[in-house]
């Protein structure tokens, strides 16, 4: 008993002395910062769509012939050493159909997040969050591309739950988290299973940066619950100045029917090339696949499911340090009739896209 309560007291002395020296830093005063993104395009379809709609797996910068705002919020962020948070609403054709599933008055919400650090790099976060997969963000002056990759634009741009990162050094960053589903504020109806995602980023240089996330989880209800195993793997590298290269491949299964063992298999891999011309002009060519054949993600009801290969080149200006200017030209070719043209299914679909974007 005697050593008992030695060694209780010799713990509490140690959280005692802990907690008062973060206490002591939580004290140092925290940052308060606002900033803005907005980003109009204008995009045409030269299979020309009655509806104004582009086809349906693409749901970023998907309005034909009409100029429009893709993406525009308004963003709080707060860091101290202890806690972080970031609070912004937005408003555009990317919130219209990637939120559609959500509740009306969630729609317009980008990010509402708060975190806190509980040790030595690890922090807890908890709210609605950018998603853990991919290299695409829906801002579009972040990416490489004008317009989003087929897997951009089908797996999460963003994730609700509570995340857990750790840094322990400079060169790697460890994270898993609790979801409430595939791209999901609010659960599906009927759903109670808990979904699960990890992250594990490797920067070994500033040249190079090596991911893998992935997704574990089911997004229908349980009476016909399919579990869903996702893998999303991506490596950018630098090659001198001006030249920079994104690969990656996404490759997931779900199971063809609940309690079944038979898995139904997607894939998509990715190549991106970006060369400054300049420090205000670049061009940056995309060349992608994405076989979808049993239509887990992207269901036609063809013979042979979705197997699309686009490719796209863009050009990049900035004439100033907020302002980006671009234009793309994107061919998609799929395997069967799926585009609609004057009431008629074609295997091809040309589009050409401009955009810009401002921020503060």
């Amino acid at each position: 008993m005697k050593q008992f309560l030695i060694s209780t007291a010799m713990l509490t002395i140690t959280a005692t002395r802990v907690f008062s020296q973060d206490s002591t830093a939580a004290k140092e005063p925290g940052k308060l910062t606002f900033s803005g993104y907005a980003e109009v395009y204008y995009s045409y379809d030269f299979n020309n769509p009655g509806n104004h709609v582009k086809p349906p797996f693409i749901y970023s910068y998907n309005r034909h012939n009409e100029v429009n705002l893709n993406l525009g919020f308004v963003k709080a962020n707060y860091t101290s050493d202890r806690v972080r948070g970031n609070i912004a609403i937005m408003a555009g054709t990317y919130a219209q159909y990637n939120m559609a599933s959500e509740a009306e008055l969630l729609r317009h919400v980008y990010e509402a997040n708060a975190g806190l650090r509980i040790g030595k790099g690890l922090w807890v976060d908890a709210g609605i969050m950018p998603s853990h997969i991919g290299f695409e963000s829906a801002i579009g002056k972040d990416c490489y591309t004008l317009t989003r990759s087929i897997m951009a634009d089908n797996t999460p741009y963003y994730e609700a739950g509570v995340k857990i990162t750790w840094n322990p050094n400079e060169q790697w960053t460890l994270a898993a988290m609790y979801l409430n589903g595939w791209q999901r504020i609010q659960r599906v109806d009927g759903n109670q299973t808990p979904a699960f995602g990890t992250q594990v980023t490797f920067k070994p240089n500033d040249k190079v940066t090596l991911n893998y996330s992935t997704f574990i989880g089911n997004d229908k209800p349980d009476s016909a619950r399919q579990m869903r195993y996702f893998n999303d793997l991506y490596g950018t590298f630098s090659i001198g100045d001006k030249c920079t290269l994104v690969a990656g491949i996404d490759y997931g299964l779900e199971q063809a029917a609940k309690g079944s063992s038979d898995l139904n298999t997607w894939y998509s891999p990715i190549l991106i090339a970006r060369y400054a011309l300049t420090d205000k002009v670049a061009l940056a060519g995309r060349v992608e696949h994405f076989n979808d054949k049993h239509g887990v993600i992207i269901n036609t009801g063809a013979a042979n499911g979705f197997q699309t290969t686009g490719y796209s080149l863009n050009l990049d200006v900035k004439p100033m340090d907020n302002v980006l200017f671009r234009i793309e030209g994107k061919y998609y070719d799929s395997k069967d009739a799926i585009f609609v043209k004057d009431d008629e299914l074609k295997t091809g679909n040309v589009s050409v896209t401009t955009s810009l974007s401002f921020w503060f």
